[in-house]
């Protein structure tokens, strides 16, 4: 039996009473985070020229579009909302890196709306499409970002979408396999494009991409049943300078969203960029007031997607090292207000930027459990400090993010779309997704509807989601 046969079988035979407790738990802690930054995301730019651009091509209205007042085919409603969940770059990590919830918690609320299943197979499906895309990424040994070929959502994030749509439609194996060969010839996506509105849109397309394949392969359209291993298929596409088919099919054993588990983002930015929040942070405590700050300079590891001295946006300010330690050292904070045009165009910005020097070091690992970066300011008056940080809270090797960290993220991006009583009200609705209620789902996302009357009477608030979370990083005074 090939390797895509066997792994198909393995996915097919789990059901949701098979899932182990904790993998229950972290699966519904994703839920909640995924929901959460989707719901603050819907209202970004890139979210509503593509729910206008859907819009206009037509469908039948059968899933919620997250905040925007209307619904839309499951496709299309899942490549909104796993936009949205992705566009402010808020969702957890994995390691190896890629983004596991946005290709697949939108997939399963909008399947299980559509064809009104219940809260235990929701969870069951994401667990299930979440594994894949670990799997695949620790098969290609995909664990240095500069090292990466293409962004991982827009080829692992197919797989997992077709995973957790396989659940909720009960695929068998059979037609599980065929949905892996449609959902094979959909993948790609290009590095090139970080920084712009198209980013988001990877994982928008997976979703979109990976569902529609397990539709198709319900109804009878054909695949390569072997496209794992096939010749000129998905390994050998995508995963040319290495693939080991024994961690792939280890599917489960144990589950990675335990070991080694997701990390929680308590920024909205490329994650290489939060050990430079870190430390930055670290440093902003020993400096204080930021207009004594002269000449930073920031030491990391090779990465030069993120070497961005002037981003040309808010949103390109995501992915650069520079941008996001100068608001760290500007403001003390950094939320998602952070990434707006306006707080990239302000004066104190535009005159620090200049001033911050980076090196990157090749000396430096560019593994998460093992990098880091330091930084080193200068003062107008003569002090010299410094900091480094080998991770964030919650980064494998360091301290996690605590219930109450992640309470406060969960209400700050709540908080741009709904009051304090829905809030607590959708939480508690997420929370209650095991236990098999049929009516859960709908309550979940008859909150969520809500969030649209509540967000045209309420400004988007100033976030300050980070204010517990700045003393992680070593720091020193030279």
């Amino acid at each position: 039996m090939g390797v895509t046969a066997q792994l198909a079988e393995t996915i097919a035979a789990i059901g949701s009473h098979d899932l182990p407790a904790e993998v229950s738990r972290r699966t519904v802690q994703a839920i909640a985070d995924g929901i959460a930054v989707g719901l603050a995301g819907c209202a970004q730019a890139p979210i509503r020229l593509m729910a206008k651009h859907l819009r206009a091509l037509g469908s039948k209205p059968k899933s919620s579009v997250w905040g925007l007042g209307f619904r839309a085919s499951p496709v299309h409603a899942a490549y909104i909302n796993a936009m949205a969940t992705h566009v402010l770059d808020f969702e957890p990590m994995w390691s190896p890196p890629t983004h596991s919830v946005s290709p697949t918690v939108p997939v399963a609320l909008a399947l299980a709306e559509a064809r009104g299943l219940n809260g235990a197979e929701v969870v069951a499906a994401v667990a299930k499409g979440m594994e894949i895309q670990g799997r695949m990424q620790y098969a290609g040994d995909q664990y240095e970002p500069e090292h990466l070929r293409f962004h991982p959502p827009g080829v692992a994030g197919v797989m997992g979408a077709v995973v957790s749509a396989a659940h909720l439609l009960k695929l068998d194996s059979m037609r599980l396999r065929h949905a892996f060969g449609i959902a094979a010839s959909r993948c790609g996506s290009v590095l090139a494009n970080v920084g712009t509105m198209t980013k988001s849109a990877h994982c928008g397309g997976a979703a979109a991409a990976g569902l529609d394949a397990a539709l198709l392969a319900e109804i009878g359209f054909s695949g390569n049943v072997d496209v794992f291993e096939a010749h000129k298929g998905l390994v050998q596409t995508f995963y040319p300078d290495g693939f080991d088919a024994q961690r792939l099919l280890a599917y489960g054993r144990p589950w990675r969203v335990v070991d080694p588990g997701l990390a929680i983002k308590l920024f909205p930015s490329q994650y290489a960029t939060h050990f430079a929040i870190t430390a930055a942070l670290a440093l902003r405590e020993q400096v204080g007031d930021p207009a004594r700050l002269g000449e930073v300079r920031i030491i990391s590891p090779v990465m030069q997607y993120v070497d961005r001295p002037q981003p040309a946006t808010g949103l390109d300010g995501k992915f650069s090292l520079q941008y996001t330690a100068a608001a760290a050292l500007l403001d003390g904070a950094v939320g998602i207000d952070t990434f707006s045009d306006e707080r990239r165009l302000r004066a104190d910005m535009q005159a620090l930027l200049p001033r911050m020097r980076l090196t990157q070091d090749p000396a430096i690992a560019g593994e998460w459990r093992q990098m880091r970066v330091e930084i080193e300011a200068d003062c107008t008056d003569g002090g010299r400090y410094s900091a480094v940080s080998h991770g964030p809270k919650g980064c494998w090797g360091q301290p996690p993010v605590s219930l109450e960290d992640h309470a406060i993220k969960l209400n700050d991006c709540l908080g741009r779309r709904l009051d304090a009583r829905r809030s607590a009200r959708l939480q508690a609705a997420i929370a209650a997704l095991p236990r098999a209620r049929k009516d859960a789902v709908a309550r979940m996302l008859t909150i969520i509807r809500e969030a649209q009357g509540a967000a045209a009477s309420r400004p988007a608030r100033r976030s300050n989601n980070v204010q517990p979370l700045r003393r992680r990083a070593a720091s020193r005074r030279a």
